[in-house]
């Protein structure tokens, strides 16, 4: 691969600054960064003149079942034909999310979705985020069995050691003891599907559960105690600790803008992180679309996938996220009065800090020349993955 240099870009470096300046590239990461928008080019290299459009870190989603048409626990040619779509949302980095093949029927697929990560090419796959077991509430299916180690540790080693999180419910009974195997194993916990007391949660916490996924959805109101008297549970001891981050799926369905405001004011903006928890729809045009559950998703404008089969016991209600990062990133944009580079942040800093992705969401000599071009409608003009274009927007050269 050509040492490439990106030249006469705003360079954001989320968490720290929006500068103007170019790049080289080399071996798939960043070699330099230069103050210069026309940087002197060494012999061999090729030259991207980038026209003063943003460039920054790809956006890494840790909370994704699917794109397009493409579920990933279907299998590895679904893995294979998302990482192909992706790019064109400015994705560079996700975590496949697993959420109903956590038994030990399903440890075949395992480990042929696992022994296919590697082989993706398109967008980076560092590991699985498993959706459960191990939960209190289903939410949209997901098992909800008690704790039990063996099982996890078949899973795991199906699995490959391929797991980067895997999310559980305070609530769940001898659910203590599978934190505290997952972090020993270098898997972090993420807390949702749960109706867990404060003091729950804040044991869960203790054992080192210290990321709550798509918050707010399925994290039920507590009951009131006592008449009038407002209950605190998971969502409080959660926005309480400053140790414990948080993610949303920012679509303004899900969600309202001022929950997400709420985070910010408890954590700053390191503590919030942006997922899409797509699925069938994510990033499809408006309509209709079959998926693979005996029911078609309508997929409209400022909406989230909803049941559309007539007759359908769930007709109209929703079908999970249509969201795809690029699409949160636009959305937060309009939503919060943050700087550029933190606003950045949340959706590339934040979730490579999370789970321990040292060399994404960076624009730094050293770290994985995953970049997006964006023009100032923030669409992507152009994604590199390991330094190689994998999407270009047509005219965009």
């Amino acid at each position: 691969m050509a040492d490439l240099v990106i030249a006469n870009v705003r360079i954001v470096s989320p968490g720290h600054s929006v500068a103007p300046g170019s790049l080289l590239l080399s071996g798939g990461r960043i070699a330099r960064i230069d103050s210069s928008t026309s940087p002197a080019i060494a012999p061999g290299a090729a030259v991207i003149d980038g026209r003063g459009a943003l460039l920054t870190p790809g956006l890494i989603d840790l909370h994704t079942h699917g794109i397009g048409t493409h579920l990933y626990e279907r299998g590895a040619e679904d893995l294979h034909a998302a990482a192909k779509l992706l790019p064109t949302f400015g994705t560079t980095c996700v975590l496949p999310t697993l959420y109903r093949v956590m038994t030990r029927s399903s440890l075949k697929l395992l480990e042929v979705m696992a022994d296919a990560l590697p082989t993706v090419r398109g967008v980076s796959m560092p590991g699985f985020h498993l959706e459960g077991p191990f939960l209190s509430l289903p939410g949209a299916g997901a098992d909800t069995i008690p704790g039990d180690v063996e099982l996890l540790k078949d899973v795991l080693s199906a699995c490959r050691g391929r797991v980067l999180a895997m999310s559980i419910s305070p609530d769940t009974p001898n659910i203590i003891p599978v934190i505290e195997h997952l972090c020993a194993s270098g898997i972090v916990p993420f807390i949702t599907h749960t109706h867990a007391s404060v003091e729950q949660t804040e044991a869960a916490i203790a054992a080192g559960a210290a990321h709550a996924t798509h918050f707010y959805n399925v994290f039920p109101i507590p009951e009131e105690s006592e008449p009038g008297c407002r209950a605190c549970g998971a969502v409080e001891a959660i926005l309480a600790d400053p140790r414990v981050t948080v993610d949303f799926i920012c679509d303004g369905v899900h969600v309202p803008p001022v929950a997400i405001r709420a985070a910010l004011a408890a954590k700053s903006y390191r503590g919030v992180v942006l997922i899409t928890d797509s699925n069938i729809g994510a990033g499809l045009p408006p309509g209709e679309h079959a998926t693979t559950w005996g029911f078609s998703v309508k997929v409209a404008a400022g909406d989230a996938a909803r049941i559309s089969t007539p007759g359908h016991p769930g007709y109209g209600l929703l079908a999970g996220s249509a969201l795809t990062m690029d699409h949160g990133i636009r959305n937060l944009s309009r939503w919060l009065k943050l700087p550029l580079h933190e606003l950045w942040a949340i959706g590339s800093a934040n979730p490579a800090r999370v789970v321990g992705l040292e060399n994404k969401g960076a624009i730094r000599v050293g770290a994985d020349a995953d970049l997006v071009l964006w023009n100032d409608s923030l669409d992507v003009l152009k994604t590199w993955v390991a330094g190689e274009v994998v999407y270009e927007r047509v005219g965009a050269a």
